[in-house]
């Protein structure tokens, strides 16, 4: 082991290395009761970024009332419902946002798309129509994406090409500017115990790190 250099205590090196950053995880599991491994993935990566001097908030989509978007005229034009501002607040807020959901059919859950299409809206997320200037209007912030499966995550990386996962990263994050968005795929979390220490500790990792 290379030891430290003298008088430079650990909690300075670790602001060197890792500075400070504003962080908004979106626990995006629809059961608003709540108690799911992706929860208490959630709440994992939370306590090692608080713990590590890093601001958090927290966005439970299940926890909040709003319609689903219906029509083109209603994303470009509708009003934002109230429930979904401080939604936005926190993303304009954010510079490195924590996506948590579990696999349903190959993707995220229905209600968490719902809310990034009522969030993520011209004049917020990317620029009007017609409207000189940047079109990507979130660049500036990085993005990490937690999916939680049944299956091996290898078999949905590879043999599945973990499509829904890119859409999310590719279609959605990246075509409003959030860049880098890397990801952590967590399979057979029906599994032993010992697996899921293992992904605990490595999600409050990531969170001391903010990455």
């Amino acid at each position: 082991m290379r030891p430290r250099k003298a008088g430079r205590p650990l909690a300075a090196q670790h602001l060197a290395m890792h500075p400070q950053q504003r962080i908004l995880i979106i626990q995006g599991h629809p059961d608003p009761a709540g108690g799911h491994f992706g929860h208490a993935l959630a709440e994992a990566y939370a306590s090692g970024a608080c713990a590590a001097g890093h601001e958090v908030r927290v966005i439970d989509v299940a926890a909040l009332d709003f319609p689903l978007l219906r029509t083109k005229h209603a994303w470009e034009q509708g009003a934002l419902p109230p429930a979904l501002l401080p939604a936005q607040q926190g993303v304009q807020w954010a510079q490195h946002l924590v996506f948590f959901f579990p696999l349903w059919l190959g993707g995220m859950p229905a209600l968490l798309k719902g809310f990034l299409e009522q969030v993520a809206r011209p004049g917020f997320a990317l620029a009007l129509p017609g409207t000189p200037g940047p079109r990507q209007l979130l660049k500036g912030r990085s993005a990490r994406v937690v999916v939680t499966m049944g299956m091996p995550a290898p078999l949905y990386r590879w043999f599945f090409a973990a499509h829904d996962v890119k859409a999310l990263e590719r279609n959605i994050l990246g075509f409003v500017g959030i860049s880098p968005v890397r990801r952590s795929l967590i399979g057979m979390v029906e599994g032993d115990a010992k697996r899921r220490l293992a992904w605990l500790q490595r999600l409050r990792s990531l969170g001391e790190k903010a990455s």
